[in-house]
């Protein structure tokens, strides 16, 4: 990660694994630290791989060694350097409420009013060069809030690099370099051909060390680690350390098919890359607008699991669940409704909610596209024009017990003073403000300040209109429920044991 609080928030995000931005922290007085580059330009897509990149290395043998390899491509890695402006957070002591307080306090305040309240620091990560004149690609978290920014490259020349563009979404960037022309370029292959242990080389600038080269195998594909709508990593145990951010994964024809990206710090030999596939299409837009558009459908979605698919009455766990659609969306105009399971777009198979995403977003803006869903068990074809995706996200008063005894739910009519109460951005259905331990609410998941939108499928506005739906399920020992939490919307199935 670039920063301190950057790491932390980066382990934050990938709470599920702990992951880290493979990225130093930045120190003040110049510390390395993991940052790294981005690249792009009239590279596109359909690049062809030169004669001498197309000589293949068995895969099916351990290489004897990857000395040629290395030699022809560390020229095409660059060393980047960034330099940005941290926020000192000096602050006086709090002598509020003792007896120094009056005399101390003004004085004190006056002191670090007067101290800097800034500091610069330095970090240092990787980057590639895919353009003979200069376009770089490498990480979003390396350069981003960067004051300026400069390259080394093989040959020890160092130059000014500028930001042409980021996507914080899928954490690439592009950087421009006036350099003699002819710079050494490395080829972007396709991802798509990577196979589960698959030999692959890193090269990069851990933790300062210029030009490090190691090499492992493709340990999995299309991880989904927390990091964003459009999670889909190649895990690999090819060393990647804290510098590598941006430096790219090579296979052994010598073509990109990674960016380097992110670690489990607490682990070995556990890396992740963004695919090459991912980034590809997005370069030209990078380098011409500086920032990606991605089409937008106006949906909220889960996975299927297998008591949400029992709830359902599907056989098959595939699809995106649609649990909301936004008012006015191109989902809405399409005719999509919420409890419609998505399984194909735009020809494309959807397997899972991780699926639908990235598909939707490379959708250019306007295209009309048929969608494929399953509504009450039949299959339903619609045609949805694309939109665009605008960028950047105590006891209350009576309860009631409804299901108490049965489903451990204490249950509200959610009015504004509720809402306010429980911190709920909702003007319908029925507040939760209570769960009782060890219920099958509980084991649910469901919590206090969640609200009940649906039960079985139908809205409900109060508390007697819940009970009313516990009155008419067919099968009393059996509830799904659509629920708002903060923003989202969710299917929970309650099925009680026994």
């Amino acid at each position: 990660m670039a920063t301190q609080d950057r790491s932390k928030l980066s382990m934050t995000r990938f709470r599920p694994r702990k992951l880290l931005l493979a990225g130093m922290p930045f120190f003040v007085a110049g510390a390395l630290v993991a940052t790294g580059i981005n690249g792009a330009n009239s590279l596109r897509a359909g690049d062809t791989v030169t004669a001498e990149q197309n000589q293949v290395i068995d895969s099916h043998h351990v290489p004897s060694s990857f000395a040629e390899l290395a030699d022809r491509l560390s020229p095409t890695v660059v060393n980047v350097k960034v330099a940005k402006v941290m926020q000192t957070g000096f602050q006086g002591p709090d002598l509020h409420g003792t007896p120094f307080g009056d005399q101390f306090g003004d004085f004190f305040n006056r002191f670090f009013e007067q101290m800097p309240r800034t500091n610069p620091s330095q970090g240092a990560g990787s980057g590639v060069i895919i353009s003979e004149d200069g376009y770089i690609l490498s990480n979003n978290h390396v350069v981003e809030g960067a004051k300026e920014v400069s390259v080394t490259l093989s040959n020890k020349k160092e130059y000014p690099a500028e930001i042409i563009g980021l996507d914080p979404k899928t954490d690439l960037a592009v950087l421009k370099i006036q350099a003699p022309k002819d710079l050494p370029k490395a080829s972007l292959g396709n991802s798509e051909d990577l196979k589960v242990g698959d030999w692959v080389v890193a090269i990069g600038n851990p933790f300062g060390l210029n030009h490090t080269v190691t090499s492992g195998i493709v340990s999995a594909k299309g991880r989904v680690i927390g990091a964003g709508p459009y999670d889909n990593f190649i895990q690999t145990d090819a060393s990647i350390n804290p510098g590598n951010s941006g430096g790219p994964l090579f296979n052994m024809r010598g073509e990109v098919v990674g960016i380097n990206t992110a670690i489990i710090p607490q682990g070995q030999g556990i890396g992740f890359a963004i695919p090459v596939n991912t980034a590809k299409p997005l370069i030209p837009q990078l380098v011409e607008h500086g920032q990606v558009t991605r089409g937008y459908l106006g949906v909220n979605i889960q996975t299927i699991t297998p008591d949400l698919a029992k709830a359902l009455e599907v056989e098959e766990q595939r699809g995106a669940l649609v649990s909301d659609v936004s008012a006015d969306s191109p989902a809405e105009k399409a005719g999509i409704k919420r409890g419609d399971i998505i399984i194909d777009f735009a020809g494309h198979k959807i397997n899972d909610s991780h699926d639908l995403p990235a598909k939707v977003a490379a959708t250019p803006v306007g295209e009309e596209v048929e969608i494929i869903v399953i509504r009450d068990g039949k299959e339903k074809q619609l045609t949805v024009s694309v939109g665009e995706l605008v960028a950047d996200g105590s006891v209350l008063g009576k309860e009631d017990g409804a299901g108490k005894g049965k489903w451990g739910m204490h249950l509200h009519d959610l009015d504004e003073k509720v809402a306010a109460q429980l911190r709920v951005d909702a003007s319908e259905g029925v507040a939760i403000v209570g769960v009782e331990p060890g219920s099958a609410a509980a084991e649910a998941g469901l919590r206090k300040g969640d609200v009940i939108i649906e039960v079985n499928r139908n809205a409900v506005e109060s508390v007697s209109e819940v009970k009313q739906q516990l009155r008419d399920a067919e099968d009393k020992d059996k509830l799904l429920l659509l629920v708002q939490r903060e923003n989202g919307k969710f299917y929970v199935p309650l099925e009680m044991e026994g």
